[in-house]
């Protein structure tokens, strides 16, 4: 009873705070849906640490608890947690492998450093590790084992990119440059310019740069055939390209204009390529 409790739990927090993820999984088969939702909503607690915290030491002692949260579930001990116990359901029942998790976690350390992205290739291989990693252990659950790993590659990249140009307002408002650094040097801002929202029309070139490679990604991921029972990993990336469309209209600010899309046209959207077994 607890553990059924704890995967609502788990389900209740994807579709409130991730629905993206949520409306994707309910694309995938019923018994192993409440995994996808253990996944999605460990995700979501790992990604939030940097926002909830002010200092890097107490990020990382957060971070430190899932770690071992993530151990003691792998062993059949659950922390008195919702997600720290659809852990130890989702670890009994798939061939998950823990660390998978655990390298989750240490992408995440990045977001509350102050290192910051040299290049374009630093920026997709964090995307890669975050995005890509999550769609990873998506297709392990669905049982794909690692068939899929390059396609999770560029559908998590695509993801993952678009996911950081949609983001831009709320981390350029805690001090964080998610463009390259070399983007960052073509443009005629500085950076105080940008953690404010002054960007205006001179951000553009970086949107385009940005947007360009995610539909890059984008692309090379619809060029792989996807077994119907894995499909729903990967669905996430199907709405880069509306997002995308909404982002890389001439003259859009993403500090003074929303990128979001109404649900019932992500539903659609995710229905007409579930049909396809296509993302």
């Amino acid at each position: 009873m607890a553990a059924e409790l704890a995967l609502r739990g788990c389900e209740e927090l994807v579709r409130r705070h991730d629905s993206d993820r949520y409306l994707a999984a309910l694309f995938a088969p019923s018994p192993l849906r409440p995994h996808l939702y253990a996944l999605y909503a460990f995700n979501y607690e790992v990604a939030r640490i940097a926002e909830s915290v002010n200092e890097p030491m107490m990020a990382e002692i957060r971070r430190q608890w899932w770690r071992e949260t993530v151990d003691e579930a792998a062993l059949g001990r659950a922390r008195r947690h919702d997600v720290a116990e659809a852990l130890c359901e989702l670890f009994a029942h798939t061939a998950v492998e823990p660390s998978r998790f655990i390298g989750l976690i240490d992408a995440r350390a990045r977001d509350d450093s102050s290192e910051e992205f040299a290049s374009m290739a630093e920026l997709e291989t964090y995307a890669d590790d975050t995005a890509g990693e999550v769609m990873r252990i998506a297709a392990r659950i669905l049982g794909a084992g690692d068939r899929l790993d390059p396609l999770a590659r560029a559908a998590g990249m695509a993801y993952g990119l678009t996911g950081l140009l949609r983001a831009m307002p709320y981390r350029a408002a805690r001090a964080k440059l998610d463009l390259p650094l070399d983007l960052v040097a073509q443009l005629e801002l500085s950076r105080e310019q940008l953690f404010a929202g002054e960007g205006g029309p001179a951000l553009e070139p970086a949107l385009q740069a940005m947007g360009a490679r995610a539909l890059r990604h984008l692309d090379a991921a619809r060029a792989f055939q996807i077994d119907p029972g894995a499909l729903a990993a990967f669905l996430p990336a199907t709405l880069c390209g509306p997002y995308l469309r909404v982002m890389l209209r001439p003259g859009f600010n993403p500090f003074r204009q929303a990128s979001e899309i109404a649900q019932w046209r992500r539903q659609l959207i995710l229905l007409a390529r579930a049909l396809r077994t296509r993302i």
